[in-house]
C-alpha cells in the first residue's frame, strides 16, 4: 500500500524503528477516522481532505520522534488542523474553489423507507449547508466537539486556544448553527 510505503519512508532520520513503528500505531494511527472527518469539515472537498491527512500523517512520522505526550489523538489533529489551514491558505492564495459535493461527504444511511430517506436526507443537506455558513473558528469546535466527542481540553490542545475560548466558539457556534437552521435561539441560561 502507497500510503504505508511512504510512512516507512518519511521519516527525517529514516524509517522508524519496530519499536517507534509499534508506539506510532498506539498512539496515532487508531486516530485516521477523526483526522479524516476533521479535514473533510474543515477543507469541505473529500480528494483534498485525503490529501491532507496524508501529508499529516508523513508530517507525524517525521516529527513523531519528538512527541512527548500521552494524547496522541490532541497532537495529530492539531497537525491535521495546521495541514488544512496551510492548504486552504495556498487554494485562496491560488484562487481555486472547490465545490462542496453532498455525496462525497454523507454516510449512507441504513435506508428505512423513501420518506424517512427523503427526511433523513433533507435534514442532512440543511445541516451541511448550516454548518457551511458558519465561520471556520466556530465549525472546527462544533466537529471536534459535537463529531468527534473531544473535550474542551483536548480542543484547546489541538486549535491552540485557550478553553475559555473554546468554550465561547463553542457556544456562539452552537446559537449560530441553531439560527441558521431556524430554530428558535434560547434565552440567556
Amino acid at each position: 500500500m502507497k500510503k504505508e510505503r511512504d510512512l516507512e519512508t518519511a521519516g527525517a532520520q529514516g524509517p522508524l524503528s519496530a519499536l517507534a513503528q509499534a508506539r506510532f500505531d498506539h498512539s496515532v494511527m487508531n486516530h485516521l477516522a477523526a483526522a479524516y472527518n476533521l479535514a473533510r469539515y474543515l477543507m469541505r472537498d473529500a480528494d483534498e481532505a485525503q490529501d491532507a491527512v496524508q501529508d499529516a500523517f508523513l508530517r507525524a512520522v517525521r516529527h513523531f520522534g519528538g512527541f512527548r505526550g500521552v494524547d496522541g489523538r490532541a497532537w495529530l489533529l492539531r497537525i491535521v488542523r495546521n495541514t488544512c489551514f496551510t492548504r486552504l491558505a495556498k487554494r485562496r492564495s491560488g484562487g481555486a474553489v472547490v465545490e462542496f459535493d453532498e455525496e462525497e461527504h454523507t454516510s449512507e444511511a441504513r435506508a428505512a423507507g423513501p420518506e424517512q430517506d427523503l427526511a433523513r436526507t433533507r435534514a442532512s443537506e440543511s445541516l451541511q449547508a448550516a454548518l457551511d455558513r458558519l465561520a471556520l473558528e466556530f465549525r472546527e469546535v462544533l466537529v471536534l466537539r459535537e463529531l468527534e466527542g473531544m473535550s474542551y481540553k483536548e480542543i484547546a490542545q489541538v486549535t491552540g486556544a485557550p478553553i475559555g475560548t473554546v468554550m465561547s466558539r463553542l457556544a456562539r457556534g452552537r446559537e449560530r448553527l441553531a439560527a441558521a437552521l431556524g430554530a428558535p435561539v434560547r434565552g440567556g441560561d
